[in-house]
């Protein structure tokens, strides 16, 4: 029978370990939600041939272990736990490798350089630890500490930004710690949070030009660490890059975005079957909330109030995961929706030519010339999309288009 393993945590809600260990090593991976006045039966009685460790554990299991990595001793942190032959528990820190492959896959090398770590928590000692071995000045930024949020002008000359904290975390999307045209210095941005995909600090990054990336890679970094010690087999760095490139193109939504006619509802419910996602029809969504259709709202309320209604129905849709999101023809008109789709999704603009779109049923459509339209909304077409597909022949080569460049 094969060895089982898992995550130990007190709530853990969804998770992408099971997914990602399975990928790498093919053994039975389960969660394991345990409270804090049962953890010690957990220890003592779990079937479990070794565990990860997450919130609130870290600190809390390390009276448990016989033995203790020299690594995971120095930071104070253990984040994966296997039994040994005698039926002890040895203790190591493999956030610590998950943290260093982060960094080093964003190709800036931290040597000589400052950077400030945010907040103070066990996962802030692991980052500590790690940027101060790859030789960079380290500063930690708490709420309390000699160096908080108050002044941060102090440290305006950092080079490396790195968020420890649960800002801008799902479900609370859209929080940033910092402000970061504070630092006109920054050359490298890093969020261990990996749902969002991009959190509202790593879209700033991008805004401003400065390389950001989220916590996938050291997610799953960490727990190729964490089945070597487990199996005492090494797969390989190479196996990494497939895992990460399949769990974001599971996670990551979809969405549809273009002229008013363009073709989003049709090829975004084909594609939807296709990939076995769910589909999200935007105005479909925004009619349920009203209680009337659309031409009704613009009729009776106006565009403002319907393109609050909009970016209101937005924010909660895009949190979510794994989706093919059909938006309106509008949604680039307010620029707040750029961050709102652009934080879990990969953005495909539709093109179709003018002389092809519909109008009926579409109050702005048929309130304004559509050339004019496409002048005023190209601009934000072109600048919020990853890719751009042509849509003026048959919906199954323009589904072909798009799984060929996502996959």
């Amino acid at each position: 029978m094969k060895k089982k393993y898992g995550l130990l945590g007190e709530k853990l809600g969804h998770s992408f370990s099971p997914q990602i260990h399975r990928q790498l090593f093919g053994y039975p991976y389960e969660l394991k939600e345990v409270p804090p006045e049962k953890l010690e039966e957990f220890l003592n009685t779990t079937n479990l041939a070794g565990f990860n460790v997450t919130i609130p554990y870290k600190q809390a299991v390390m009276p448990f272990c016989f033995e203790i990595s020299p690594r995971a001793a120095a930071i104070g942190s253990v984040n994966t736990m296997v039994r040994q032959p005698d039926g002890s528990w040895f203790g190591d820190n493999t956030d610590y490798f998950g943290f260093v492959y982060m960094v080093r896959k964003s190709g800036v090398d931290p040597a000589g350089k400052k950077a400030l770590v945010l907040g103070s928590g066990g996962a802030s000692k692991t980052v500590c630890a790690a940027l101060k071995d790859l030789g960079a000045g380290v500063t930690v930024i708490s709420r309390n500490g000699p160096d908080n949020y108050e002044n941060l002008n102090r440290h305006t000359d950092a080079a490396i930004l790195v968020n420890t904290t649960p800002l801008g975390m799902y479900p609370n999307n859209g929080t940033a710690p910092v402000d970061l045209t504070l630092f006109p210095k920054a050359e490298l941005v890093l969020d261990l949070i990996y749902n969002p995909a991009r959190t509202a600090l790593l879209l700033q990054a991008e805004k401003l030009g400065i390389p950001a990336f989220g916590g996938l890679s050291m997610l799953v970094a960490q727990a190729k660490k964490a089945g070597e010690i487990f199996t005492g087999e090494d797969p390989g760095d190479e196996v990494m890059e497939p895992v990460l490139k399949n769990i974001a193109g599971q996670t990551l939504n979809i969405a549809l975005i273009g002229m008013p006619g363009c073709g989003k509802s049709t090829i975004g419910r084909l594609l939807a079957k296709r990939t076995g996602r769910t589909f999200t029809d935007l105005d479909e969504e925004i009619e349920k909330k009203a209680g009337v259709p659309i031409p009704v709202i613009f009729a009776t309320k106006g565009e403002a109030c319907f393109r609050q209604l909009e970016t209101s129905v937005l924010a909660e849709v895009s949190k979510e995961s794994g989706r093919v999101i059909a938006t309106g023809g509008g949604i680039v008109t307010r620029p707040e929706n750029r961050d709102l789709l652009r934080q879990n999704s990969r953005v495909i603009f539709l093109e179709r030519e003018l002389n092809r779109l519909p109008v009926d049923g579409r109050p702005v459509s048929q309130s304004r010339r559509l050339e004019d339209l496409l002048a005023q909304r190209l601009p934000a077409y072109e600048s919020w999309n990853d890719l751009k597909i042509d849509n003026n022949g048959d919906p199954e080569e323009t589904i072909r288009q798009i799984l060929s460049a996502i996959e």
